[in-house]
């Protein structure tokens, strides 16, 4: 019977019967969702999910440096600012649920081609890649509690609180990452 019902839900799914009124699909066939929002304010060391009817939760977060400015380049550890949108939900070997971002996006590489330019980041840097927001290890949670920034650039929640997170955060979520 189990086997039954699954697939019957399947099949509900795969004609889109439960499509989420806040959905809404570009061109390119990628389902962007908006039925949250995320707003990571740096000065506060928060991670705010809002909804269509306004604020719904905040989360304690850490970063990759103390120095809590725009990311120049790979290496520096430094969190980027700006809009981005979650591409990928995944399960990272070491740290567990992740939800990664479109960084770079072309407004970051825009950026980063000015800086080169004018002298702000040498000539051979690299941008990097792979900002995500994720938890910290299970034994970890006392690095968001102390602010520890531990990561290479990423915005990292208490493991408890990602697994709560990951939960309701689809893909296509757009993401403000602010100082």
């Amino acid at each position: 019977m189990k086997f039954y019902f699954s697939a019957f839900i399947t099949l509900l799914l795969s004609f889109n019967l439960f499509s989420n009124p806040y959905s809404k699909t570009l061109n390119n066939n990628i389902n962007f969702d908006t039925s949250f929002y995320i707003v990571v304010d740096k000065s506060n060391y928060e991670l705010k999910v809002y909804n269509s009817e306004g604020w719904y939760a905040t989360y304690p977060v850490v970063f990759g440096s103390k120095d809590k400015s725009d990311k120049l380049m790979q290496g520096d550890k430094k969190t980027p600012d700006g809009e981005f949108t979650i591409i990928q939900k995944k399960i990272n070997p070491k740290w567990g649920k992740e939800l990664l971002l479109d960084y770079p996006n072309e407004k970051c590489k825009q950026k980063f081609i000015e800086r080169k330019q004018k002298g702000v980041v040498p000539k051979n840097a690299k941008i990097g890649d792979g900002i995500a927001v994720h938890g910290t290890r299970p034994a970890e949670e006392w690095t968001v509690d102390q602010e520890y920034n531990w990561t290479d650039g990423c915005i990292s929640l208490k493991y408890s609180d990602m697994l709560d997170l990951y939960e309701f955060i689809p893909v296509g979520t757009k993401i403000t990452i602010q100082q």
